[in-house]
């Protein structure tokens, strides 16, 4: 008996779903950085065991905000929860919940017989259990105790127990994916999100939020040693003033961020990979409806 079924991973920002995302699928599905709502898109990730295939929805942190961009960080949330089969909530045990965390929980809760809550972060300093556990008993008091599964997604620990509770309450139905995939993700997204990731973990901490990547071109050019891709994207600011912190000074952050993110997509891919990287400005990209009914993909 096969089973099917898509989950949503819904919680605040940086409450660790991405890293729990990447550890349950085996592969780096979904990038991660320190800064808050690192994750933009719903980003899928699949997990492939006998028992089944789980098609996981990685979405943005859900906070409040009445800033456009914001806005629509929070539909991409609540569409993918009210989409899936499954909800998978993770509660970040390390920190103490407050009213966001309350606001999560109370869409959850109506949910509550097709859900699952990870409590995530169990290894960090802090992590405070008890706590956690004492919050969802008191939020969605109709979620089984037994639903309720401590993990850290870091050192790869309670991924047996969550993976075995998300089979359990996954439908009967066949594989959506073929049980050599582990995303859906689209070329030129997979590697526009690892630039991304690679500039989020450089710039400084006012800067993250205020750019996107680009990819402008991919192209597959034969070579003595096989085929590779070459790839030219933008690293977009919002202002020009910007635009001078990700060159650096002589060019040696982009110098960096182009070397890190060759790093990670090499492994990824069967070709070699040449990048091309620039940088361009998109004034107040954050408000503009066309720049961002671009970027969400879910």
């Amino acid at each position: 008996m096969s089973r099917a079924a898509f989950a949503a991973l819904v919680g605040r920002p940086s409450a660790g779903k991405s890293t729990l995302l990447n550890a349950l699928c085996g592969h780096k599905v979904s990038i991660v950085s320190p800064a808050p709502q690192t994750t933009r898109n719903a980003v899928r990730g699949i997990l492939n065991r006998p028992e089944g295939q789980i098609v996981f929805i990685d979405t943005p942190g859900r906070h409040n905000s009445l800033k456009k961009f914001n806005k629509k960080l929070t539909e991409v949330s609540g569409k993918a929860m009210q989409d899936a089969d499954i909800i998978l909530y993770v509660l970040d045990a390390s920190r103490a919940p407050g009213p966001e965390e309350a606001e999560i929980a109370a869409q959850a809760a109506p949910r509550a017989e097709r859900s699952i809550a990870a409590l995530s972060k169990q290894d960090a300093r802090g992590a405070d259990l008890e706590r956690a556990r004492a919050f969802i008993a008191e939020k969605i008091p109709a979620l089984p105790v037994e639903r309720v599964i401590p993990v850290s997604g870091l050192k790869r620990e309670g991924l047996d127990a969550l993976s075995a509770a998300l089979f359990r309450l996954a439908p009967e139905g066949e594989p959506f994916y073929p049980a050599d995939c582990y995303t859906d993700q689209e070329l030129p997204f997979r590697v526009a999100e690892i630039i991304r990731e690679q500039a989020m973990l450089r710039l400084r901490e006012e800067l993250p939020h205020a750019i996107y990547v680009e990819t402008a071109d991919l192209e597959l050019r034969p070579g003595p040693a096989g085929e590779t891709l070459w790839v030219r994207a933008f690293i977009v600011t919002e202002r020009e003033s910007q635009k001078g912190m990700v060159v650096g000074k002589g060019g040696a952050m982009i110098k960096k961020i182009r070397l890190a993110a060759l790093a990670e997509l090499r492994p990824l891919f069967d070709w070699h990979i040449d990048l091309d990287l620039r940088v361009k400005c998109s004034k107040d990209w954050r408000a503009n409806d066309a720049v961002l009914r671009g970027m969400f993909r879910g």
